[in-house]
C-alpha cells in the first residue's frame, strides 16, 4: 500500500514563513524554509520562522530539502533548519549561493551542510520516487518548482510563479516539463495563492521601462530610485536604462549588494565594466553630488521608506537629499509599510523634491493571477487542488477559482499549517490528521528566540518605560547604608515630581526595615516586595504600570538583587 502525506508547518494562512512537507511511505521531503517578517507591535523581533519540533522529533526520517527559490519567504529560515536536520540541501546554483552567502553572513561554515546544486534536465532519484526541477518566471533567476514523481501520480509543487514570457532567459517557464507531466498523471497541484484575487494575467510591466527612461532623460540633477532589493529581475532594467542614459550606477542597501554581486558572479545580472559606484562616506570633501549617477535605495519591506527619511535628515552617511533631486518610487507600500510610506512621502516633499511613485498596477506582479491559475490547471489536469501560500482569503479566492474552473469541491482541498492530508493508494482519506506546529520569533539571529513574556516586557517598557531604585544594603549588620537613588525612563520627569520620588523613597525603606527584621533574609521575597508595593503606589497615583527595577547591592557578599 502506498501513502503520501502533505502538511505545512508554515505559509498557510500567513504571508511569509513558508515550510511544506511531503512525506511518501514515512519518508519526509521538505520544501522551502523561510521566514516572515515581523508586525509593528512584535518589539524587537527580526524575523519569525516556522517551529520545526516536529521535524526534529523525526530528523532520521527526512532525507531532502527542496527549494525552490532564493527569497527570504522561502528559504529564511534554512540556517535554523540544516543545524537539527541533517539532510541534504537540493536548489540551482544562483539559490545555493545565495544559501551559503546567508550561512557566512551568520557566521556559518558553508561547507560543514550538504548543499547540493541540482541540474534542472536530471532528476533526483530516491528510494521509490524520483524529483525534477522546472524553471518558472519569478522576480529573481532560476526560481523552480517540484514535480514528485511517485507511482500514484505526480505531486506538482508550483508556488511564486506567472507565466510572463516577455522576462529574460533565467527567468522563463519550462512549458515542456508541464505538458510532461500531464501525461503522466499529476496527482495534486500544490499552487500558490498570493495572486487569487488579482483578476487576469501577471504582465510585464512595460509602463516601468517607459517610465525609468523617461525619468533619466528628463533629470537635470541626481536620480534617486527606490526599490525592493528582492525584484533582481526589475534591478536589472535600472541597470539597463541608466546605462542607456549614459548613467553610472549606486547600489545603497546591503541585502541588494549581496544579491546584485551574487548575480553579476554567476552571468545573471549584466552590468558593463565601469558602471557600477562604490559610494564613499559623506564628510567636508565629499558630497556624492554625482549627477551622472543612478543611486538606487532598495531594502525589503519598511527599510526603502526608512532609508530615504534618514537622507531627507541629512543625517545618513551615504546621501543627502536636496531640492534639485529626483526621486522614483518603485516601492508600494506593502501590508503593514503604510504609515512610514506616506510619512516618507510627507516628508520628502517638504525637501521640494520630484517626487515621482509610481502605481502598482504599472509594476510586474510576480505572483499568479487569477488566468494564470487556470492556465496551470490546464497544462497539468491535476485530481486534486491545494491551494497554499498566502493568507486565508487568497486560499479561499483559489479555491473558488478551482470550483469556476470545474473541479468539484471534494477535490479542492483547503487546509491550515499543522493539517496533513493522506493520498492512500491515490484516494484521499476524508479525515485529516494534525501534527505539531506554531512559531519561534527570532531577536538578532538563530541561536537564541524570544517568547511572550519577554514580547510583554518590551510592551510594558515601550508604553510605560521604567523606574530603576539602587541602593546598598549590609544583610549581616542588618541596616541600609544610603539612601536609594530613584531613576526613571520614558515613565516621568522625576525632577518635576520630588513628592512621587520621595514616596518611592519611603516605600523602599519601609519594605528594607521589615525585611532586615527578619530572622532569615530572603532575597526573592525582598525584591518582589519592593516591586510589588511601588507598582502598586504608582499605578494609584499615575494609572500607569512601569518596569520596577529593584538593583540593591549587598557590600557584605558582593551580592546584587535586581529584578525586572
Amino acid at each position: 500500500m502506498s501513502q503520501i502525506k502533505f502538511f505545512a508547518l508554515g505559509g498557510l494562512g500567513e504571508n511569509g514563513k513558508n515550510l511544506y512537507c511531503l512525506e511518501i511511505n514515512e519518508k519526509i521531503l521538505v520544501l522551502d524554509a523561510g521566514l516572515k517578517h515581523p508586525s509593528g507591535d512584535l518589539l524587537g523581533v527580526d524575523a519569525i520562522v516556522p517551529d520545526i519540533g516536529y521535524l526534529e522529533a523525526r530528523k532520521q526520517d527526512v532525507i531532502g530539502i527542496l527549494l525552490s527559490h532564493a527569497h527570504d519567504k522561502h528559504v529564511g529560515a534554512i540556517p535554523m533548519l540544516i543545524k537539527t536536520i541533517p539532510a541534504p540541501v537540493f536548489g540551482t546554483k544562483y539559490t545555493i549561493a545565495v544559501i551559503k552567502d546567508m550561512l557566512k553572513d551568520g557566521k556559518y561554515n558553508p561547507d560543514q551542510y550538504d548543499l547540493r546544486v541540482i541540474d534542472r534536465s536530471q532528476p533526483l532519484q530516491f528510494s521509490d520516487f524520483q524529483v525534477e526541477f522546472f524553471s518558472t518566471t519569478h522576480s529573481i533567476p532560476e526560481s523552480s518548482g517540484f514535480a514528485i514523481i511517485t507511482e500514484d501520480g505526480v505531486i506538482v509543487y508550483a508556488t511564486d510563479f506567472t507565466f510572463d514570457q516577455n522576462m529574460g532567459s533565467f527567468y522563463q517557464t519550462d512549458f515542456v516539463k508541464l505538458t510532461k507531466y500531464q501525461n503522466m498523471g499529476v496527482l495534486a497541484l500544490l499552487s500558490e495563492s498570493s495572486g487569487a484575487l488579482s483578476i487576469g494575467h501577471s504582465t510585464t510591466d512595460y509602463q516601468l521601462t517607459h517610465t525609468l527612461r523617461e525619468t533619466f532623460q528628463k533629470a537635470k540633477k541626481r536620480v534617486i530610485v527606490a526599490m525592493y532589493s528582492t525584484e533582481l529581475s526589475n534591478i536589472q532594467k535600472v541597470i539597463n536604462e541608466a546605462v542607456l542614459a549614459d548613467k553610472k550606477l549606486s547600489i545603497i542597501g546591503r541585502k541588494a549588494q549581496r544579491l546584485v554581486d551574487i548575480g553579476e558572479t554567476l552571468g545573471y545580472i549584466q552590468i558593463p565594466k565601469g558602471r557600477l559606484v562604490n559610494l564613499k562616506f559623506i564628510d567636508e570633501t565629499n558630497d556624492n553630488d554625482f549627477d551622472d549617477v543612478v543611486f538606487l535605495v532598495t531594502g525589503e519591506r519598511h527599510e526603502p521608506f526608512f532609508m530615504l527619511q534618514r537622507m531627507g535628515k541629512a543625517i545618513d552617511r551615504l546621501l543627502h537629499l536636496k531640492a534639485d533631486d529626483t526621486v522614483l518610487m518603485l516601492c508600494p507600500p506593502i501590508i503593514g509599510t503604510e504609515k512610514i510610506a506616506a510619512k516618507t512621502y510627507d516628508a520628502l516633499l517638504k525637501i521640494g523634491l520630484n517626487l515621482i511613485r509610481v502605481d502598482k498596477k504599472h509594476l510586474s506582479f510576480f505572483h499568479a493571477s487569477t488566468e494564470d491559475i487556470k492556465l496551470l490547471y490546464s497544462l497539468l489536469r491535476p485530481k486534486y487542488i491545494v491551494p497554499i501560500t498566502g493568507e486565508f482569503r487568497y486560499q479561499l479566492a483559489q479555491k473558488q477559482l478551482a470550483k469556476e474552473y470545474g473541479y468539484p469541491e471534494d477535490n479542492i482541498v483547503l487546509i491550515d499549517n499543522g493539517e496533513v492530508i493522506t493520498f492512500t493508494d491515490g484516494i484521499l482519506e476524508p479525515r485529516h490528521d494534525t501534527v505539531m506546529n506554531g512559531s519561534v520569533m527570532i531577536d538578532g539571529n538563530f541561536e537564541s528566540d524570544i517568547n511572550d513574556a519577554v514580547l510583554k516586557e518590551r510592551e510594558l517598557l515601550g508604553d510605560d518605560g521604567f523606574v530603576m531604585i539602587v541602593a546598598n544594603i549590609d544583610s549581616n549588620q542588618k541596616r541600609m547604608l544610603n539612601t536609594p537613588e530613584v531613576v526613571s525612563r520614558g515613565f516621568m520627569y522625576m525632577r518635576e515630581n520630588e513628592d512621587v520620588v520621595n514616596q518611592i523613597k519611603e516605600i523602599y525603606r519601609n519594605v528594607t526595615e521589615s525585611q532586615l527584621a527578619l530572622d532569615v533574609f530572603d532575597w526573592r521575597i525582598y525584591k518582589e516586595n519592593i516591586r510589588y508595593e511601588v507598582q502598586k503606589y504608582l499605578y494609584q497615583q499615575t494609572k500607569r504600570k512601569p518596569v520596577i527595577i529593584p538593583v540593591i547591592i549587598d557590600i557584605n557578599n558582593n551580592r546584587v538583587c535586581r529584578e525586572i
